[in-house]
Order: structure tokens, then C-alpha cells, then sequence
């Protein structure tokens, strides 16, 4: 795609260098892949190219909503914040209903941003936590390869995820998180397990580790750029001009959101 060395404008917020995407980003291992191309979709590439759609200020960005769902202490808040904040803290206080980071990228030269909502493992905060499933465009089951009854119940956070969701309106990736704490055989067997249950649930695997940072920007830069792909695609399919951004302020998102918490919470008891 087109980039910004040809003297395009500059966006009004600048973003890290390390937060631009030019080339499609490449699966962990082809045996569990969303998709095997290698490069954009050509409509996509061509609304890229389009002046206007890069030039967008960041209030009409396009943005999509990530919920990361899985057991309790399989390291779900560790891999968000190796990712947005580049740390990683061995003894952490357990997130306590949800939580949330902002990531801003350049993607083809447009700015995208994703929402990523932590959730909790906890079994008392279900009832809180699943309302702020709604409206996800990506959802991150992860498990602990060092623990394989986690890995036994990213089925069940799935189901859960989508109850709140459209069928097939979703990207689902399955991560497997602490891959440094496993032995090479030991890693090799619990990968082929996961890739096994990734086809089950239609999903995409990535092992990773927070601690070392294995695979961790990778990850995060495929789940950015499927989510962008489509969310360009689904503009120009409901005829919308892709220089639009469609996402809702984070604001006004996350009003609608404990809203709906608050009427589960009255109709369910944790």
C-alpha cells in the first residue's frame, strides 16, 4: 500500500513509530490461520490510497472492540500491558469486573485504533463482565500453557463471548500465554492440542509470552490489521465512504455499557 514517505499530510496526533503497519501481518503457524494471504484485500488497498481517508482527525478514526475472556490468572492483564505499556509485572492485583486500553495505529497510512477490554476470571464478576462482551469485532480466549484444564475451558468463555454477539461477526483468536515457562517437547504438544481445539472453534492460535515478549507485537499487529480489513470492507459494502470513521466515542461506548451491566446485574445475581 501507498505510505506516508510519498509526502502525504501528517495525522493532527502523531502515534508511535512502533504502532505503523504497512505489510499484512503474518499468522503463527499456517496450521491455525484466520487467513493465508499475504497482502490487503484490493478494495481495501485502494480506499487506503484515497487522501481524505488518512488525512482523518482522530475523533472520526476508525476503531474496533477487543474482549480478552479466559480463567483466572492465565495472564490475560500481563499480555495487554506488555503490548500497551511494554512492562511486565510478575505479581499483579487480579482485575476486579473490567477494564480497558486504548491502542492508536498507522495502518496503510489511515488511523485505526482498537479497543481492548480486559475482563475478569473471576466467577463472581461474570455477571458484570459479560455485558461488555457486546458489540466486540475481535474476541481473545487465552489459557495458560502450563495449565491445560484453562486451555479445557476456552470453550466455554467463547460461548459466553458470543451469546452476547452475532454469529460470524467476530475474528476469534485462541492465545496461549507463559509459552517461556515450557519445555520444547512440552510446548510442541500442548501447541498441537490448541491448534486442534483453534479449528474447533474456528479461530486463529498464537503462543506468546509476556514475560519475554514473544510474539506479542505480532500478535497484537494481526488482530489490528483483520479488524481493520474488515472494518474497511464493511464501510464500503453498506456504502458508506471508507474516509469515515464509524467507531463510537470511547465515552459514550462505555456509558452504554455499564448501563447494560447495571440492568443485567437486576435481573441475574452474581
Amino acid at each position: 500500500m501507498q505510505d506516508n514517505r510519498n509526502g502525504k499530510i501528517p495525522f493532527p496526533s502523531p502515534i508511535s513509530r512502533d504502532r505503523v503497519i504497512w505489510e499484512f501481518p503474518k499468522c503463527y503457524t499456517r496450521n491455525a490461520a484466520l487467513q493465508l494471504k499475504k497482502d490487503w484485500d484490493i478494495q481495501a488497498k485502494a480506499a487506503c490510497k484515497d487522501g481524505a481517508t488518512s488525512r482523518q482527525p482522530w475523533d472520526r478514526q476508525k476503531m474496533s472492540k477487543v474482549v480478552v475472556v479466559g480463567d483466572l490468572n492465565v495472564g490475560k492483564t500481563c499480555l495487554i500491558n506488555r503490548f500497551c505499556k511494554d512492562v511486565f509485572e510478575r505479581d499483579y492485583k487480579a482485575t476486579i469486573g473490567v477494564d480497558f486500553e486504548i491502542e492508536r495505529f498507522e495502518i496503510s497510512g489511515v488511523p485505526f485504533s482498537l479497543q481492548i477490554w480486559d475482563t475478569a476470571g473471576q466467577e463472581k464478576f461474570k455477571c458484570i463482565a459479560t455485558a461488555y462482551y457486546r458489540g466486540a469485532q475481535v474476541i481473545i480466549t487465552v489459557f495458560d500453557m502450563a495449565d491445560i484444564k484453562s486451555l479445557d475451558h476456552t470453550s466455554q468463555w467463547l460461548e459466553e463471548a458470543m451469546r452476547e454477539n452475532e454469529p460470524d461477526s467476530c475474528f476469534i483468536f485462541l492465545v496461549g500465554t507463559k509459552s517461556d515457562l515450557m519445555p520444547l517437547e512440552e510446548r510442541q504438544r500442548t501447541e498441537k492440542d490448541a491448534i486442534r481445539i483453534a479449528r474447533e472453534m474456528h479461530a486463529e492460535f498464537w503462543a506468546v509470552s509476556s514475560k519475554t515478549g514473544e510474539n506479542v507485537q505480532g500478535f497484537f499487529f494481526r488482530v489490528a490489521a483483520l479488524a481493520f480489513e474488515k472494518c474497511m470492507l464493511k464501510d464500503m459494502e453498506n456504502g458508506a465512504p471508507a474516509s469515515i470513521g464509524c467507531g463510537n466515542s470511547i465515552k459514550s461506548d462505555r456509558a452504554n455499557l455499564e448501563e447494560a451491566a447495571q440492568q443485567d446485574t437486576k435481573r441475574s445475581c452474581c
